[in-house]
């Protein structure tokens, strides 16, 4: 079933116990609009999964491209998982294709590097309609989803 077809934040497995984690969480400042969503949702996942509000940290960057190097230095800190959330909407140049590959080339550096769950929260849409459909709207959550990923590498491979 396509994505068009349903909202993807359902869950098949039960929400994690996540009461005895700190994840950091970067997140993009660029279309505050989707990515503010994004973390709310990512926010409510982790509370609703036990995440105490204080092992919850929270760091902003300017943009998409940035979210790499906010992992990275989230990584060095006392934290079990970082979470990057950011959107990046299809425009008229190619601009979209270099930054969406250098996140996502990038995040999972991170993640490989720092041998952490480092999860890619990144919308990566044609317009802006089909960004806030996955950030809260008629397609569920990203935020949430992502939140979801980290507490399930976590309980994985503790």
């Amino acid at each position: 079933m396509s994505s068009a077809d349903k909202s993807l934040s359902h869950f098949s497995n039960p929400l994690p116990d996540g009461s005895a984690y700190r994840i950091g969480i970067v997140v993009a400042e660029w279309n505050e609009a989707v990515t503010g969503a994004l973390l709310a949702g990512c926010r409510d996942t982790l509370t609703e999964a036990g995440v105490k509000q204080e092992n919850i940290l929270t760091k902003f960057v300017p943009g998409t491209f940035e979210l790499a190097l906010g992992a990275q230095l989230l990584c060095t800190q006392d934290l079990h998982a970082v979470i990057c959330l950011g959107c990046v909407v299809q425009g008229e140049t190619r601009h979209f294709d270099f930054i969406c590959d250098a996140a996502a080339q990038g995040i999972m550096r991170v993640g490989l590097d720092s041998s952490k769950p480092v999860i890619f929260g990144v919308l990566t849409t044609d317009d802006q309609e089909q960004a806030l459909e996955r950030a809260g709207g008629k397609h569920g959550n990203k935020g949430s989803e992502a939140a979801y990923t980290a507490l399930r590498m976590l309980e994985e491979f503790k």
